[in-house]
């Protein structure tokens, strides 16, 4: 009995020892694999990967009426990626769009929307993103024209049509409605493709989600207001969830081009609760009528 009695305190101090150990171990496995999630939900990897390139790596083209952007290298590789960036760098990245250099970030990256993501939300993504194999890959430089190309521009288009700081949920609405809201208006940015654009590029905020067709690329983007005759009024809610996981329509059309890529990249991953609230902030919505159709 003596001996059993001596083999206790053994025992669960070696318990304690393995509870030290493993608990950090899940605690950052589940930062990564939530950061992974966070990375999908934001089309991280549709935006950061070229074809035919290495994810996350950066090189994707980007047409606009400005010229060509390319996306940067975001694998954790020190010198051509963000492998040396703090977290505050990457906050400030995401939530005023400045580099670690001090330069401002051209509005293509959509920090005009990001500016919303919340502390967490921030370093868990930068968590998954450094949990990546490091890419050596330099960044290719964007091909666009003066003086649209320099950056110190950018700061007087920031204090004409930037408003940063966190996403605030509206306390009237249920928690469906504002995770819904949290995910449309600041980590999938889809106003950053479906809202019609000024001559200087910014988003015309009393048209959000109306559609364009001026998108990524040149290409049209749809209504996704709940107008019935432009928008998705007459959709049901399934059907969104529906297009955001299979990229089919109602009318059993594909959707193609980057939305394309942004699904098969990103949102088809995403909880069935969360295209429900998706879907649900979008029918709350007030209708715009909208009629987007090819330029000519």
């Amino acid at each position: 009995m003596m001996a059993a009695l001596r083999r206790q305190p053994i025992g669960a101090a070696l318990a304690l020892m393995l509870v030290t150990l493993v608990g950090p171990a899940l605690a950052e496995e589940d930062a990564v694999a939530r950061g992974e999630y966070l990375v999908r939900a934001g089309g991280c990897f549709s935006c950061h990967t070229a074809p035919g390139g290495e994810a996350l790596a950066g090189g994707r083209a980007l047409a606009t009426p400005f010229g060509t952007f390319y996306s940067p290298n975001i694998t954790p590789d020190p010198e051509t990626g963000i492998g040396r960036w703090t977290d505050a760098q990457f906050q400030r990245a995401l939530r005023e769009g400045v580099r670690p250099d001090g330069a401002n970030y051209f509005p293509v990256f959509p920090y005009t929307s990001f500016t919303g993501i919340t502390d967490k939300d921030a370093l868990t993504i930068k968590a998954y993103l450094f949990s990546r194999p490091p890419v050596r890959q330099g960044n290719r430089p964007h091909d666009v024209a003066f003086p649209f190309s320099w950056r110190l521009l950018q700061s007087g288009w920031k204090w004409l049509f930037f408003t940063p700081g966190p996403f605030q949920p509206a306390p009237e609405r249920s928690a469906a409605y504002n995770r819904g809201a949290y995910l449309v208006t600041a980590l999938a940015h889809c106003g950053e493709c479906h809202t019609p654009r000024n001559f200087l590029g910014a988003v015309r905020t009393g048209e959000r989600l109306s559609g364009t067709p001026d998108g990524p690329d040149g290409q049209l983007v749809p209504n996704i207001r709940p107008d019935p005759g432009t928008g998705i009024g007459k959709w049901e809610k399934d059907d969104v969830m529906e297009l955001l996981k299979t990229g089919t329509t109602p009318e059993q059309s594909k959707v193609k081009g980057a939305m394309r890529e942004v699904i098969q990249d990103g949102l088809k991953y995403l909880s069935d609760a969360d295209l429900e609230a998706i879907a649900d902030y979008l029918f709350a919505q007030p209708p715009i009528v909208h009629e987007v159709s090819p330029k000519r």
